[in-house]
């Protein structure tokens, strides 16, 4: 009973009020700005840190690729030669999905004008180009054990390495070319991201310390004012 007699009996001044307001609107806008460097952390590291990886993963998986098809062009046998490149249709998938994977998060272009969806395009693109090469030189090499005079194999497999070295070969350049623009363009958009983290923190610590500045100077001001505006005692007469 006597907590809720305080309550009924509370009746905060008008500058109780506006010292309280003005504490909470700080504290609360306090902790947006630090709610939004916190998602721009998560984004960074989900995204950016882990997308980072998977771009160096697709190029090693497209260097394996490639030299799955130059230890097809080395095959003794057809049997080899299937054994080689049964799992070229597994690892062209793994790279396909890496890119889709990425390419469905939040992309972004950074301050400099680098852009992430453009980048990522080029990459779908080369791949795309090399994966349409390398299936020729599979489908050159498939002909190769399937022909029947020594003569005919000889000449399909000669046509063979060379439409890899004067197609595949400068078609994997430009996979590698185009995941170096898109590496460089994730750590464009991180250090913008950074930046902007950081200068929120910054705003975000000014706010805290004038906003405890003001509030401690209004709560000042107030006291002095109802300090001052009590009447003093009298004095008793003196007969």
């Amino acid at each position: 009973m006597g907590l809720i007699t305080f309550f009924r009996s509370f009746r905060p001044s008008a500058s109780q009020l506006l010292i309280s307001l003005l504490i909470a609107g700080l504290g609360w806008m306090s902790g947006q700005a630090l709610s939004n460097v916190d998602q721009d952390l998560r984004i960074m590291y989900t995204e950016y840190t882990l997308g980072a990886a998977d771009l160096a993963h697709i190029s090693a998986d497209a260097m394996r690729y490639r030299n799955t098809i130059i230890r097809a062009l080395a095959a003794d046998s057809q049997k080899d030669f299937e054994r080689i490149t049964e799992s070229l249709p597994v690892q062209r998938a793994k790279i396909q999905h890496a890119v889709d994977r990425y390419a469905a998060a939040g992309l972004r272009v950074s301050r400099s004008g680098r852009s992430e969806p453009e980048d990522i395009e080029a990459v779908r693109q080369s791949l795309d180009q090399y994966f349409s090469v390398a299936s020729t030189t599979v489908q050159l090499l498939t002909q190769e054990w399937l022909a029947v005079s020594p003569a005919e194999r000889e000449a399909i497999r000669r046509k063979a390495e060379e439409h890899a070295s004067d197609n595949a070969g400068p078609k994997m350049i430009q996979v590698s070319l185009a995941l170096d623009r898109l590496l460089d363009t994730v750590a464009d958009v991180a250090k913008d991201m950074r930046d902007e983290g950081t200068r929120a923190i910054q705003r975000t610590g000014l706010l805290i310390v004038g906003g405890s500045f003001f509030v401690a100077f209004l709560n000042l001001f107030f006291t002095r004012q109802r300090g001052g505006g009590r009447p003093s005692s009298q004095q008793p007469n003196r007969i």
